[in-house]
Parts: C-alpha cells; structure tokens; sequence
C-alpha cells in the first residue's frame, strides 16, 4: 500500500499522462488497461460501462468521433487506504488542437497488486447545452 499522498498524487499523475499519451496514440485498448477489471464508466447520457471491452469500445468511439487529445488536471485527492478520490477538469481537443469540450470528473481510484487503477469515472462538460 501507498503511504503517503504525495506518493498516491504521483503516482495517479503517472496514470493519467499514460491515459493522455494512450488517447493521443489512438490507443483505446492502452487506456482500458488503466481501469479495473470491474471498473465502471458512467458517461452522460449513456448507461454505465462495465468490462474491459466496453471500456475500449468506448475510447475508440470517441476517438473515432474526433477526440485526439485529452488533458487531465487533478484539482484534489483524498486518499483513503487502497482508495484514492480524485476531482480534477479535463479538456477534449481535435486533430488541430481546438477544444472540442471541456468539464471536470470524479474518479475512485483503487490500489491493485502495487498499481493505482481507475475504478469508477464519472464526467460532465461545462459547455451550455446546444
């Protein structure tokens, strides 16, 4: 286990940078590999996400709807044994470096075998609804 929260803040920086330079590769199957294996998405408007497959399917989707780049910025952790909440503000851009979206996220991270895994994620943008 992790023991401090300076440790636990890098080390969940680490995953996201491996999450931002995954998207950037085009890498769904990259991105999958940082959740657990019974990790959850619950993106807006769609029912929760619950496997390894349906995680990929999703991130190539939204690669393949022009998504190329995904900035990730932690704003807080609380740390909580093998758990880790962290709120943050993502931006979405495209292939020529135009914010497509905007928001800010929950994730619970949880501690597997040494390595800090997103387990539930949860987003919502800050743009006005068109």
């Amino acid at each position: 286990m992790t023991t401090t929260a300076t440790s636990v803040r890098d080390e969940i920086r680490h995953a996201n940078d491996t999450f931002e330079a995954s998207f950037a590769r085009g890498d769904a199957a990259g991105i999958a590999n940082l959740y657990t294996s019974t990790a959850v998405l619950l993106p807006t408007g769609m029912e929760p996400i619950q496997d390894a497959a349906g995680i990929q399917a999703f991130w190539q989707g939204a690669m393949g709807m022009g998504v190329k780049q995904v900035k990730l910025k932690t704003r807080d952790i609380e740390e909580l044994e093998e758990t880790a909440i962290e709120l943050g503000t993502y931006t979405l851009l495209d292939a020529a470096g135009q914010q497509l979206d905007q928001g800010k996220y929950l994730v619970v991270w949880k501690e597997q075998q040494g390595q800090w895994r997103l387990h539930q994620d949860i987003w919502n943008t800050n743009l006005p609804a068109q």
